[in-house]
């Protein structure tokens, strides 16, 4: 079996929560007698799915949208990631307390272009540190409120990664073809 967990992240720490969720996918199906290869990578860096049995997408959230890598290749890669089965999640940190402020309507777009499963909103990290010029003015507001900081949730993406794990499991029983 052969999953592909992409995503469009700005300053890293969105891809270190994907090679977390790759990491665990890969622990736990080998664990339930799969022999999976689990790809993480970023959203800019994938030209097609076709060779993957399962996607999971993910992106960072600015101003309520995806970061653009990660919107182009759902829209692009559309066809392909409808015929197989999709997760979908989010992170993003702002404000006090933190949270992911999704636009609906982007949500929406989302899971009709890639007829994902499900999608998850995880609280994010925003490090100062990590902004260039440009942000660092914006981000005075989130600064204002108490938003800066680490506040992801590892145990969170562990058992989201072992949720969908355990359902690609079950559907190879159902549907062969997703054995690879």
């Amino acid at each position: 079996m052969k999953v592909l967990v992409t995503v469009g992240s700005r300053h890293g720490a969105t891809l270190e929560i994907a090679d977390e969720i790759g990491r665990r996918l890969r622990e736990a199906l080998t664990l339930l007698g799969e022999l999976p290869e689990v790809d993480v990578r970023p959203a800019v860096f994938v030209a097609e799915v076709d060779e993957y049995h399962a996607v999971v997408l993910g992106s960072s959230v600015y101003h309520g949208r995806w970061v653009e890598s990660a919107r182009e290749l759902a829209e692009r890669e559309h066809e392909a990631l409808v015929a197989r089965p999709v997760w979908l999640f989010s992170s993003g940190a702002c404000g006090s307390p933190p949270a992911v402020r999704l636009d609906g309507e982007e949500l929406t777009r989302l899971r009709e272009l890639t007829g994902a499963h499900q999608h998850r909103a995880f609280i994010g990290a925003l490090d100062w540190r990590r902004l260039d010029p440009g942000e660092l003015s914006e981000a005075s507001a989130v600064a204002s409120s108490g938003g800066f900081g680490d506040y992801r949730n590892w145990p969170e993406f562990r058992h989201w990664a072992d949720t969908i794990a355990t359902t690609l499991w079950a559907a190879t029983a159902l549907d062969p073809h997703l054995v690879g």
